[in-house]
């Protein structure tokens, strides 16, 4: 059998952890980050975790992640 691409714009955003949750960046510190507070700012800078449900759907993009 074949082998299954991954979608290549979904790997270079997300990664999958060892305990098998879905590792991503957070969105809003590209621009416009003078309006935001730093305390937001820097909530941002840490990784977040995609919830179960959505982290479902990126697996099967991923299928070797």
């Amino acid at each position: 059998m074949g082998k299954i691409k991954s979608h290549k714009a979904s790997a270079k955003r997300f990664t999958l952890t060892k305990s098998g949750k879905m590792k991503m960046n957070h969105m809003g510190r590209r621009h416009k980050t003078g309006n935001k507070p730093s305390k937001r700012l820097r909530s941002l800078r840490k990784a977040g975790y995609m919830s179960e449900s959505t982290a479902r759907n990126i697996k099967t993009i991923l299928p070797y992640a």
